[in-house]
């Protein structure tokens, strides 16, 4: 019999905040039951084990991320909805490292993931359209744009920036030049 008020969208909830804390490695049956005060065993009436819960954490936290980016670019176009786009995306990975790294690898085919995914990159799409770039050419800028910003919030979560410069300064050089590179 599943425990009073835990739900498959609570069990999700906690581990977002169990990979947000820990690491999204941390994220056990085990540790998730001991968090929430059950056996792990009883998890099972809300999620398909470990490997059905990290989906729903990646589905969950490419929706919000798609959710903050639709949010910052509304209303602008051009360099000023590439950096709100930018600053949102640098902004979503810092509060939420463990459900940013869940979205970066969905296991299989999910088809929540995979909806929230696509507004994600309507987004995108929207954000170059202001750049004059279409069809497949908006595409592969949206894989340069989502590398370098990757790459930026990958390193800068490890923290493998190590040289003496401000950070935020260099993620300003970076969205600048993307801007740059972007303008025809």
């Amino acid at each position: 019999m599943p425990r009073a008020g835990l739900t498959a969208q609570a069990v999700t909830d906690a581990a977002a905040e169990l990979a947000d804390a820990e690491g999204l490695e941390a994220v056990t049956l085990a540790a998730l039951a001991a968090r929430l005060g059950v056996r792990a065993p009883s998890l099972y009436a809300h999620v398909g084990g470990v490997d059905d819960l990290r989906a729903r954490l990646a589905a969950q936290g490419a929706e919000q991320l798609a959710e903050r980016l639709q949010a910052a670019v509304a209303g602008r176009s051009g360099a000023g909805a590439l950096r709100a786009l930018a600053a949102a995306y640098r902004g979503y990975a810092r509060e939420h490292p463990g459900a940013y790294a869940a979205l970066q690898r969905v296991p299989g085919r999910d088809e929540r993931a995979t909806l929230a995914a696509e507004r994600t990159v309507a987004v995108v799409l929207a954000v170059l359209e202001g750049y004059g770039y279409r069809g497949e050419e908006a595409l592969h800028a949206t894989r340069a744009i989502r590398s370098a910003l990757h790459g930026f919030v990958l390193l800068e979560a490890q923290e493998g920036f190590g040289l003496a410069l401000d950070v935020d300064e260099s993620f300003e050089v970076l969205v600048g030049m993307l801007e740059r590179g972007l303008a025809r």
